[in-house]
């Protein structure tokens, strides 16, 4: 059964205290933290597999490589990707993002044709696009969403046209928790010849994803927000598209042959991993996968679902507060103002206290637009947050609101 006490045993820093009290860690949306085997992993490779991966003969590269690529495989497996090779790794979503905007979009976005967005997006898979359209002379499109977070689809077929060449779409908003339906945005995308990409940083945590069911094209998502290392992440790509695209990033271990009267590229994933790799944050992503596969999904999303459930009864009980994104189906993230408190003011009392949440525009600058605030209180929940800590919030902003008032 789905024991939570044991499974906070596995995170050393939910030991810590805050100012003389125990941590209430509810920022897992920004980064997770991280179990005892991935933080081993990680110590491991550092004091007795630390060499370079594909490039040495020696023992210790050789078993480097051995684990890099078995990364590869167990997230290849955890997404529901085809082959392996379907799978790149990069330093961020961030990362991933811009290389699909850059290698693939360089290629096959032009002039006149257009790009469509969701307007619940992260910056990062709204910025990458707006930069492509400046250098092709492309149109954004946005896609816009409803007071309770839910995506209005019904406006797509004005959208869509014959030039639309990229659909960007978020599988769980960072701010609103709202999971769309994403099949009928693809299906649609797909009838207009365009590419969907898909930011799966929330919805990879929360809920899981099968990217061959999904029928996606591309799927970004990074280490650190799915209890693995900061720094390394994952782009996923049907393996025609990543074929066609030409690399990203120039330089060592993604050639085939080099002379100075051409160059050749190594086949895919390799091509999209120049440079000396992020071998140690790779190997230790592939043990947080390790780590989750050993628990039921539907456990951890009935677990979820009963922290975030709480959490709205709790905090709706508040006088003044206003939560953001109400749709059915949401993930475990809370996002709420007090009428009359700052929500910055909100968040330095709740750290007195212990209890870690974030504040401002959560990198989602359209959203605050869309409700009119200037940034928001976010509790973020993971795998390892208690009832009882959920509790502490509502009593942490019962407290913050008489205070401020």
């Amino acid at each position: 059964m789905f024991d939570v006490e044991k499974i906070r045993g596995e995170f050393p820093i939910l030991s810590r205290t805050v100012y003389g009290k125990p941590l209430v860690y509810l920022d897992s949306g920004a980064t997770a933290q991280k179990p005892r085997s991935v933080i081993d992993k990680v110590d491991m490779l550092h004091r007795e597999l630390n060499a370079n991966i594909h490039r040495g003969v020696h023992l210790l590269s050789e078993e480097a490589t051995e684990q890099y690529e078995a990364a590869r495989a167990a997230i290849a497996g955890f997404i529901g990707a085809a082959e392996k090779e379907e799978i790149v790794f990069t330093a961020g979503a961030t990362a991933s993002l811009n290389t699909v905007a850059y290698a693939w979009g360089e290629r096959f976005v032009h002039a006149g044709d257009n790009i469509v967005v969701s307007e619940m997006e992260h910056h990062s898979n709204i910025v990458p696009w707006q930069l492509l359209a400046e250098r092709k002379g492309a149109e954004i499109r946005v896609l816009p969403f409803d007071d309770a977070g839910a995506l209005r689809t019904e406006q797509l077929s004005s959208l869509l046209d014959g030039r639309t060449r990229v659909v960007a779409v978020t599988q769980a908003s960072n701010t609103l928790g709202t999971r769309p339906d994403l099949r009928p945005i693809i299906e649609a995308a797909h009838r207009a010849g365009a590419i969907v990409v898909v930011d799966g940083c929330q919805g990879v945590v929360h809920g899981g994803v099968d990217v061959r069911a999904l029928d996606c094209d591309f799927y970004a998502f990074s280490g650190h927000k799915l209890y693995g290392p900061t720094g390394i992440g994952v782009l996923y790509g049907k393996r025609r598209l990543l074929e066609e695209m030409p690399p990203f990033l120039g330089g060592g271990d993604m050639v085939d042959r080099v002379t100075f009267a051409r160059t050749t590229y190594a086949p895919v994933p390799l091509k999209f991993e120049a440079g000396t790799a992020n071998f140690i944050g790779a190997i230790a992503l592939g043990e947080a996968v390790r780590f989750l596969q050993g628990f039921d999904p539907a456990e951890i999303e009935a677990h979820e679902t009963a922290l975030l459930h709480r959490a709205a009864e709790r905090l709706a009980a508040i006088d003044g507060v206003t939560i953001y994104g109400t749709t059915p189906d949401k993930c475990a993230i809370v996002s709420f103002n007090v009428e009359g408190v700052h929500h910055y003011d909100l968040g330095m009392i709740l750290d007195k206290l212990g209890i870690a949440v974030r504040t401002g525009q959560h990198c989602a600058e359209p959203v605050m637009d869309h409700y009119g605030v200037t940034g928001m209180c976010r509790a973020s929940f993971g795998l390892y947050n208690t009832l009882s800590e959920v509790d502490a919030l509502a009593d942490g902003v019962a407290r913050a609101v008489r205070m401020l008032r």
